[in-house]
């Protein structure tokens, strides 16, 4: 039999010192990866998953404590390495170019002060000896290979010139650019549309078939698992449940908690329906559809055919962004016309980059507008002085994309949380108001020990439902929820929509619900808008 590329054994990972939850993070975990094979490791946000995969390429913090081996066997004819005794030397001439790992956050993952291209090529010389051109020109390929638009413009551009999935894109080009033994996928999709995702899991399997490399593909995308992988292992609090082929675990689930997390996609249930989520699986009854939401604030004004007017009316709205040329514009957002209701849920799809965050930030003047009008409850606000506009930014709040680049890396969760409400003089006291803060996490799923903790310390997914109880904190009229269950499991997802729901039906607030995943627009979404090219293409039910 050939040797597995990866072989896992009794891996344990703990942080001494730390709260109950974080001293054995990792439990002694054990598993196989084959040659020209993908493995995904699924389960909960917080189940180790992506920490094995630190592990893996030693990029643990320094106060974790590993314990156990992880062989890696790149070339059959030579005896495997074991990569927790590896000195740093050694590993530095192992990642990136028969190890390499396309990391959770792009944006956080990518050298903001080099252009995209120059940090490709930048791999390209180092680990492979090419010339300054030839790098160049391997890139602009890559680049074409994973379907980025305008491949010689994307590699003069700077990451925060890019939208959150062109710099997934430009992750995996790297990641894939020097024909590695091994790739570590931890979820590279989740910052991506549909068919956009579709591609880049095309793509992977592509690559990987091409040169038989392994792949270790980390996500909480169930569906993705079934079309992409060989092999999948089911973690729960640090400790593997159930692993196998996918035929098997995901066809025939033998453990509870695959068949809890199989159970809570939104997919497998009616629109507006509660959905289940792993805590209550043993009581998995169908619940009555969600009432509708009853109005925040009693209008007093109505239209002329007696419905009351619209919360946000958006009239011609055209947001800018820098162009090709010197001086050039490119419009972003190209004349954009919607209404939102009180109490709706509109939904806002689109392929990555067609403009869905940038009409997002737009609507909150978080990012300037060029032309056309935005009015919040009958008010014009493009053109309202900031001083005045401030009285209502507690009344409009926004979940961003990228939960780690969002939150204050200084600042602890209860310090994050408290500070808008003594910013507004809500409550009386520090004390009133870190137990509203502590009661929100609990909203999210959340504990109050992790009040005193700093956003470093949590996975993807617990660093977004921070950012969801952070926008809810002022009990805002008008949430923007940009990709804000993306980086969630779909246990804590269908938790957080639950929250969602309950909060708009105790409420009525508005949201617009700006996602790639049609599955979770189509339960959440009273309305949906689909964005191309800056432009609505198409609008209704």
């Amino acid at each position: 039999m050939k040797a597995p590329l990866l072989q896992v054994r009794d891996l344990w990972v703990s942080f001494p010192g730390a709260g109950p939850d974080r001293r054995n993070a990792v439990e002694g975990i054990s598993f196989d990866m084959a040659r020209n094979r993908i493995t995904a490791i699924v389960g909960e946000s917080g189940s180790g998953k992506s920490l094995t995969a630190l592990c893996i390429n030693r990029l643990t913090p320094p106060e974790a404590h590993l314990e156990g081996s992880i062989l890696f066997t790149p070339d059959e004819s030579q005896p495997g390495t074991d990569l927790l005794r590896l000195p740093e030397k050694t590993l530095e001439g192992i990642r990136g170019m028969s190890l390499s790992m396309v990391f959770q956050e792009p944006m956080t993952s990518l050298n903001p002060m080099m252009a995209c291209g120059e940090q490709v090529s930048e791999m390209l010389r180092h680990h492979l000896k090419a010339s300054r051109e030839e790098a160049h020109q391997a890139t602009l390929d890559l680049f074409r290979k994973v379907h980025l638009p305008s491949p010689a413009e994307v590699y003069r551009k700077y990451p925060h010139q890019l939208s959150g999935g062109q710099r997934q894109r430009v992750m995996i080009a790297m990641a894939v650019s020097c024909r590695p033994d091994l790739l570590i996928a931890d979820e590279p999709t989740t910052a991506l549309d549909v068919t956009v995702q579709k591609t880049i899991l095309g793509l992977l399997r592509e690559l990987q078939r091409e040169s038989g490399m392994g792949v270790l593909f980390i996500t909480h995308d169930l569906g993705i698992v079934d079309e992409l992988a060989d092999e999948v292992v089911v973690m729960h609090r640090g400790r593997i449940l159930e692993q196998g082929p996918v035929e098997q675990v995901l066809h025939s689930p033998s453990h509870p908690y695959t068949q809890a997390l199989l159970a809570c996609r939104p997919a497998r249930h009616r629109p507006g329906e509660r959905l289940p989520w792993v805590g209550d699986y043993t009581d998995m009854v169908p619940q009555e559809p969600i009432p509708p939401p009853a109005p925040r604030n009693a209008v007093d004004r109505t239209t002329p055919d007696g419905n009351p007017p619209p919360l946000l009316e958006v009239r011609d709205l055209v947001v800018c962004h820098p162009g090709t040329g010197r001086g050039q514009l490119r419009r972003a957002v190209d004349g954009v016309s919607f209404d939102v209701a009180q109490g709706e849920m509109l939904g806002l799809v689109g392929e990555s980059g067609c403009g869905k965050t940038t009409l997002g930030r737009a609507l909150l003047r978080l990012i300037p507008t060029e032309a056309g009008s935005i009015r919040f409850r009958g008010r014009e606000i493009t053109e309202m002085p900031e001083r005045a506009f401030r009285s209502l930014r507690q009344e409009l709040q926004i979940v961003f994309q990228d939960p780690y680049g969002s939150l204050n890396p200084r600042l602890t969760i209860g310090s994050m949380l408290m500070e808008p409400l003594r910013t507004h003089r809500r409550l009386s006291d520090d004390r009133a108001r870190r137990e509203r803060a502590a009661n929100l996490l609990a909203r999210v799923g959340l504990g109050p020990e992790i009040l005193d903790r700093y956003p470093h310390e949590f996975s993807g997914g617990q660093r977004q439902r921070i950012g969801i109880a952070r926008a809810l904190v002022l009990d805002p009229a008008f949430l923007v929820l940009d990709e804000s269950v993306s980086a969630l499991d779909v246990s804590i997802q269908a938790q957080v929509l639950n929250l969602l729901a309950d909060l708009r039906r105790d409420l009525g607030f508005t949201a617009i619900f700006i996602s790639h995943d049609l599955s979770v627009v189509r339960h959440v979404s009273d309305n949906i808008l689909v964005m191309q090219e800056g432009r609505i293409v198409e609008a209704g039910p």
